[in-house]
């Protein structure tokens, strides 16, 4: 139980740390997105590549998480419930900035890419 938690809370800050990095890269390479980011006055090509960032990162931190966890399946799903518990108030809170879509496929692709993410690669690390 101790290692699915441990699987859970790595995953939630990997993916914590790689979105945050990969969204700085963005500001950093497009100007006109770093114009719009703190109004989050998002064109369509913005907001698809926000979500981009999110399922592809996400599906690393899963993968960490299943390389971590006993149960892999079971941390993964945990990963992603956690994550959605985490989101909708925050969709909430920015519900009228996004279209309705965007809000959606966030939300509702968090647990299958986390399970996805988890089932990539070798199920445990190797000893060298």
């Amino acid at each position: 139980m101790a290692r699915t938690i441990l699987g859970v809370v790595s995953g939630i800050i990997a993916w914590v740390a790689l979105a945050s990095i990969a969204g700085l890269i963005l500001r950093a390479s497009w100007r006109d997105y770093a114009a719009v980011a703190d109004s989050m006055a998002f064109t369509l090509p913005m907001l698809i590549a926000r979500l981009t960032i999110s399922a592809v990162t996400l599906l690393a931190a899963a993968r960490l998480t299943a390389l971590i966890a006993p149960r892999a399946t079971i941390a993964t799903i945990a990963l992603g419930i956690v994550l959605v518990a985490a989101f909708i108030p925050i969709h909430i809170g920015v519900w009228d900035r996004f279209p309705i879509w965007y809000h959606l496929t966030f939300l509702l692709t968090l647990v299958p890419l986390c399970v996805a993410g988890g089932r990539m690669g070798p199920t445990r690390l190797r000893r060298l």
